[in-house]
């Protein structure tokens, strides 16, 4: 093996009659770095949007949440009960949730109530997300609520003001009239926080004290769903096996999802990108081989003469397959490392000086998020090296098969 490699490396690197092999290698090399590079680099934004995304809605999902498997509420049981005192649990909340109108002043909005137990802020994170105000759903026995950025900026929402949001829900099995106090149940809540987390719920959530939710909906000792904190020294595969210990409680009546699959469908997207943007780079690369196909096809037509020398001298067809495969896949190896370095160094920048950024509102930008991940880097450089050896491959089992 040692003299197949020894042979390739010279006839790579040395000088050649016709320029014009040490030229189209060059191109080959260059080819490859480029789209090894770009691969690392693509594919570690997308890691760093994913890790982004998935924080934001780490302040509005909880670990597990319990959903009715029919319908859209269920009264609390024993069995419930049971769940909350499981050992891998530190908190839970019950809540309640549905759509309804809000009122400021003169403004409407079409947006979501979610009434939450005292401890929920232990659970969601939400106290870490506001922007203005404090995260409070009772002062002095007086019911408040939290908002989300987009609701208090369609509604002109002031929280110095001190004038309370007017939420309006249906009345459960109220029949259609021109009295809206007969069709619906209107309450007061004055707002004391404005969080941020994404579009999706910022435009949305106002969230209440459960007790004051009820009220509003009618509701008695109904709840949305259970959402629960699982302590947080618990490895993936306790806090899967504590899933599996709430599923065994509750039964088939029960839908139980952990913070993954309650956002499954923009895991779905974000991974699929993620392939599509994988799988037309590397057809980019295998359009780029061709380059080292031709390169190698032509050093064969080069080293006829001394392809007949190294069989006079007792070379087998074997070894001389492998002489011109080496020499081929020499330009994958040093394009991968090439592309390699230089995409490390791009991500290096980036998160040290923050090269390229994006508009996050009308007056702040922040940088694109990267993340390098191992089995990324093993991934590309498989793929890399592999159609590097079918490029090879090809035209010398072509033309050597005599």
């Amino acid at each position: 093996m040692k003299f197949e490699w020894f042979i390739a490396q010279r006839y790579l690197f040395s000088k050649k009659k016709r320029n014009v092999i040490n030229l189209i290698s060059f191109i080959s090399v260059v080819g490859v770095a480029t789209v090894t590079m770009s691969l690392i680099v693509v594919l570690s934004v997308f890691n760093g949007f994913d890790t982004m995304v998935k924080s934001m809605f780490n302040y509005f999902d909880p670990d597990i949440k319990i959903y009715p498997a029919q319908g859209k509420v269920f009264i609390s049981n024993l069995q419930l009960e049971k769940v909350k005192k499981l050992p891998e649990v530190l908190y839970s909340s019950e809540v309640v949730e549905e759509n309804v109108l809000l009122q400021y002043g003169d403004k409407q909005h079409i947006g979501k109530i979610k009434g939450v137990e005292e401890n929920y802020k232990n659970i969601s994170g939400l106290d870490t997300a506001l922007n203005d105000g404090h995260f409070i759903l009772k002062e002095q026995d007086v019911n408040t609520c939290v908002i989300g950025y987009g609701v208090a900026y369609y509604l002109s929402v002031a929280l110095i003001s001190e004038e309370p949001l007017q939420i309006w829900a249906p009345r459960i099995g109220a029949k259609v009239s021109m009295n809206p106090d007969k069709d619906f149940i209107r309450k007061s809540i004055t707002p004391k926080g404005i969080f941020s987390v994404n579009q999706e719920f910022d435009v949305k959530y106002v969230i209440t004290p459960i007790d004051f939710a009820r009220e509003l909906l009618d509701y008695k000792n109904q709840i949305s769903f259970l959402e629960i904190k699982l302590k947080p020294y618990l490895s993936e595969k306790e806090k899967e096996t504590a899933k599996e210990k709430i599923i065994s409680i509750l039964g088939k009546k029960f839908m139980v999802k952990n913070r993954y699959e309650q956002q499954d469908f923009l895991n779905q997207i974000m991974n699929s990108e993620k392939l599509a943007i994988f799988l037309i780079l590397s057809f980019i690369l295998v359009i780029a081989s061709f380059n080292i196909i031709g390169s190698i096809t032509m050093l064969l037509i080069e080293k006829k003469e001394d392809i007949e020398t190294l069989k006079s001298l007792g070379t087998s067809k074997q070894s001389l397959h492998k002489i011109f495969v080496f020499s081929g896949w020499f330009i994958s190896l040093i394009g991968a490392g090439l592309g390699l370095i230089l995409g490390l160094i791009l991500l290096f920048l980036q998160i040290k000086y923050h090269l390229v950024t994006f508009p996050v509102s009308t007056f702040a930008e922040t940088p694109y998020p990267v993340e390098l991940q191992f089995i990324d880097v093993i991934w590309v450089l498989a793929v890399v090296l592999f159609i590097g050896f079918i490029a090879s491959w090809l035209p010398v089992k072509r033309i050597l098969k005599h």
